[in-house]
């Protein structure tokens, strides 16, 4: 390339880095596409593994504890998810009082 007049070696350069310059946005915005598709991926992981536990909401007052399922919104409870196993030893446990949310249903997951 040394062997072009000025000019022409400009052109070309310049040419080049519009080509690399496309290349860059274009692999940001590969980038920027993945990293969302994984942070959505996590998020269903997430909501998948929350709905497949309970939660229990403590007594107050004269309520009893109420179950709810693990993406109930009745009760923003964001810890202390139970499987379904502590779930029915809480259940069995009549001096717990449990009952279940009447909006989620959550003796529907531990029948069976």
């Amino acid at each position: 390339m040394n062997d072009l007049p000025p000019a022409e070696r400009l052109a070309k350069l310049l040419a080049l880095e519009e080509w690399l310059d496309w290349q860059l946005r274009n692999t940001r915005a590969s980038i920027t596409s993945l990293r969302a598709d994984i942070d959505q991926e996590q998020a269903a992981r997430r909501r998948a593994w929350v709905e497949a536990r309970w939660k229990l909401e403590p007594v107050r007052g004269e309520r009893r504890s109420v179950l709810h399922r693990g993406g109930c919104t009745i009760w923003k409870g964001e810890h202390g998810f139970l499987e379904r196993a502590e779930v029915l030893v809480a259940v069995e446990d009549e001096s717990l009082a449990v009952e279940m949310c009447s909006v989620c249903r959550p003796e529907t997951g531990l029948e069976g």
